[in-house]
């Protein structure tokens, strides 16, 4: 039975040595309190991670015990770190590296290489316990910042594993990302999964932009192509357990505290913070907003309480003690600023809260102020949203958490900006009753249909499909079965004819087209390839015809130049296939020399009937920005002038409609009447060759991108083997 197996640093319990016996509570924080629930009660599924107790702690019988207790009784799978690791690699690497840097304090980063070797170790550690539970049909669900290399470590086990990775905070510019030393690596880690989710579009974005300037990765439609693999990168914003929140005021352990609180506060305005103690959270912006808001509107003193919640978080890393003192001095100051005999403005917890007391704190609080700095989605607003009785209730949300791109009826704030915070306060306070249902009702709504089990569906699906679509192009990876097909009918044909694209088919792609000559085992193989009085065979390229007739001289070959604007039959003769035109080219020209002046590495190349615009030697950002506008400023241009704009790898050329390949090859097909036909190209430019052949013609396309091509072939050296395999059975 196929079985999911989450993955993530923590397990969603801990357990705790207590003298001589063994303890189990639920762990704290977002992802552990998020995904349990989704966990729980799912009899066959795991989730592995560490048990929050160091390995030394754990010995013999005390270990074996542990493990059995966490699989028999919570389904979930111990992973092992020493006191030393969870230095390194945690409180190191992943908070000290990782987590300032993708939140946008490179400042705060490190880049110690003894850090990022814990960081690797701990990741193999995990794949390693992965390993000896793994089953076929298996998916495995990787989660969060701590594990970025383990889907390419899976891979590595099971390659046809299906491997998903979520990335819990935001995902960093390329600026940002690029500053990290093992860059590659973590990038290359991450690509080993199916599909990739993030809290957000911006994320996914930034995803992509810095695949590109790393490894030059274009995307079509969310899709990565890395490897021969069709790689999925999309955003799924995380839900809460709506229903949970949403029934907590009515449980009577609430209720009592929610009495407790209502008797505390007097009848004040109560407006609530909740955070992690950490330096994104925007914990001192918010202070000082509310001194100001105490300053500006004076009719609000004694009559307000900000009850600011802080959970302890990574208290041995320097930063996270530096906040500590400055906000236990900010409440100390703004008390003793602004307090009076019977009121404190600030009531300062430092602490975690069990659930009543949260779920009782967000029922009581007339506004709840969010102001992260830059968070991946911050489920805090959610679970106020759906814990607050009625539709009474504010939300201050900052514009840098994923969630205010959900929760756009929040009232939405800037968090550098402690004036506009102040005055949102004050809106927030005085906020007339219908308005703050009419803006309760719509965000309710909208998490209680995207709750937490629909986000788990929805990526789990996704996960599903895109690895569908992974084995509809495997099948059409060409086998040793299908290269016998071939051969066989090869070997009957009376009559073959062989239409072979030239760059990426016959030869590597390469930085500059006259760098791409052919070799001479490549021009040996063409020689014997046409020696025999049946065989047929077609340069079909996008070269020139003086370039091709250079190349090719005296091979007794047709060529087609300029994707079929030319054709030249073996005795040396070209005819021209269509009616073509050249006077435009004064017209176009001077747009692809702006681009040329404007993009670095880019160069135009001049054909009879087309220009091309090359940019394979530029950055690949910049590329791609450059490309899309030239593209955009030719398109109106080339309609009127009956031209297309056909892009090809890493070029655009501009040339006459109604000329492709495809044209070329239903001349070559109609003159020879052939009995086997094979087609092999690279890029889409081969598309419309493919399409004018018949369902008996062999088509293969180089590469793994989708394709009408009845087969795939991984590489330019794949298919020159196949080639000789064909000149090898005319001789056996």
């Amino acid at each position: 039975m196929s079985r999911l197996i989450l993955v993530s640093n923590r397990l969603p319990v801990t357990a705790e040595k207590k003298r001589d016996a063994l303890a189990y509570h639920p762990s704290v924080g977002g992802l552990a309190t998020g995904l349990g629930s989704f966990h729980k009660g799912k009899k066959d599924n795991i989730w592995a991670g560490w048990c929050g107790l160091p390995a030394e702690i754990l010995k013999g019988a005390d270990d074996t015990k542990m493990r059995a207790d966490l699989r028999s009784g919570f389904g979930c799978l111990a992973v092992d770190l020493s006191r030393r690791e969870i230095e390194t690699y945690y409180h190191g690497f992943c908070n000290k590296t990782i987590w300032p840097l993708f939140h946008g304090f490179s400042s705060y980063a490190s880049f110690d290489k003894a850090q990022w070797e814990a960081y690797k170790r701990v990741n193999l550690r995990f794949r390693d316990a992965l390993a000896g539970d793994l089953r076929p049909g298996d998916t495995v669900w990787v989660h969060d910042y701590h594990l970025m290399l383990l889907p390419s470590l899976l891979r590595e086990v099971q390659p046809e594993l299906a491997v998903g990775f979520f990335l819990h905070i935001p995902f960093p510019a390329s600026e940002l990302f690029l500053q990290i030393p093992w860059r590659s690596e973590i990038m290359e880690g991450l690509l080993g999964a199916d599909l990739i989710g993030f809290h957000t579009y911006e994320y996914a974005h930034q995803f992509f932009d810095t695949s590109l300037r790393l490894l030059e990765l274009k995307h079509s439609l969310g899709r990565l192509m890395y490897g021969n693999r069709l790689i999925k990168v999309d955003s799924f914003p995380m839900g809460i357990d709506y229903d949970r929140w949403a029934g907590a005021s009515s449980l009577p352990d609430v209720g009592r505290e929610i009495e407790k609180l209502q008797k505390r506060t007097l009848g004040r305005k109560v407006i609530i913070s909740v955070d992690r103690l950490d330096y994104t959270k925007g914990i001192l912006h918010r202070l000082q907003a509310f001194d100001i808001f105490l300053e500006k509107y004076p009719q609000y003193r004694e009559k307000v309480i900000l009850i600011q919640v802080t959970v302890p978080s990574r208290t041995k890393v320097e930063q996270y003690m530096t906040l500590k003192r400055s906000v236990d001095e900010a409440v100390g100051r703004i008390n003793g600023k602004h307090g009076t005999i019977g009121w404190m403005p600030i009531w300062y917890l430092h602490r975690s809260l069990p659930f009543p007391s949260l779920s009782a704190l967000y029922a009581l609080g007339d506004v709840n102020l969010v102001t992260p700095l830059k968070d991946g989605m911050n489920l805090i607003a959610k679970e106020y949203v759906a814990a607050k009785p009625g539709n009474r209730g504010v939300l201050v949300l900052s514009e840098m958490a994923g969630a205010a791109q959900e929760l756009g009826e929040a009232l939405i704030i800037n968090p550098n900006d402690t004036e506009g915070m102040a005055a949102a306060l004050k809106q927030a306070l005085e906020m007339p009753e219908d308005n703050q249902a009419e803006r309760m009702t719509a965000m309710k709504s909208r998490l209680k249909r995207y709750s937490l089990d629909k986000w788990a569906a929805d990526f789990l699906a996704r996960l599903s499909q895109t690895k569908q679509i992974q084995n509809d192009l495997g099948a059409t990876l060409i086998t040793d079965k299908t290269k016998s097909e071939i051969l066989k009918a090869y070997t009957k044909a009376r009559k073959r004819l062989l239409l072979l694209d030239y760059d990426g088919t016959l030869v590597p792609i390469a930085d500059r087209p006259e760098k791409a000559r052919p070799d001479a085992d490549l021009l040996d193989m063409l020689e014997r390839l046409v020696r025999p009085k049946d065989n047929t065979a077609a340069i079909v390229s996008g070269r020139t015809r003086q370039a091709l007739d250079e190349w090719f001289r005296g091979l007794d070959l047709h060529l087609v130049a300029e994707h079929g604007a030319w054709i030249r039959d073996p005795a040396g003769a070209w005819t021209m296939t269509e009616s073509l035109r050249s006077d435009w080219k004064p017209e176009i020209r001077p747009i692809l020399e702006l681009f040329v002046d404007r993009t670095p590495g880019a160069f135009i190349e001049e054909k009879e009937f087309s220009l091309v615009w090359h940019y394979r030697g530029v950055p690949p950002r910049l590329a791609s920005t450059r490309a899309g506008e030239l593209k955009e400023a030719l398109f109106h241009l080339a309609s009127g002038l009956n031209l297309s704009v056909m892009e090809g790898r890493r070029v655009l050329e501009i040339k006459n409609a109604g000329v492709d390949k495809g044209g070329a090859a239903e001349r070559l097909v109609h003159a020879g009447n052939p009995n086997f036909i094979l087609a092999a190209g690279d890029d889409w430019t081969d598309e419309d060759l493919f399409a004018v052949l018949p369902d008996s013609a062999f088509t293969l396309k180089v590469g793994r991108e989708p394709s009408r091509a009845r087969n795939h072939v991984k590489s330019v050296e794949e298919f020159r083997g196949l080639l000789e395999d064909l000149i090898r059975s005319e001789n056996a």
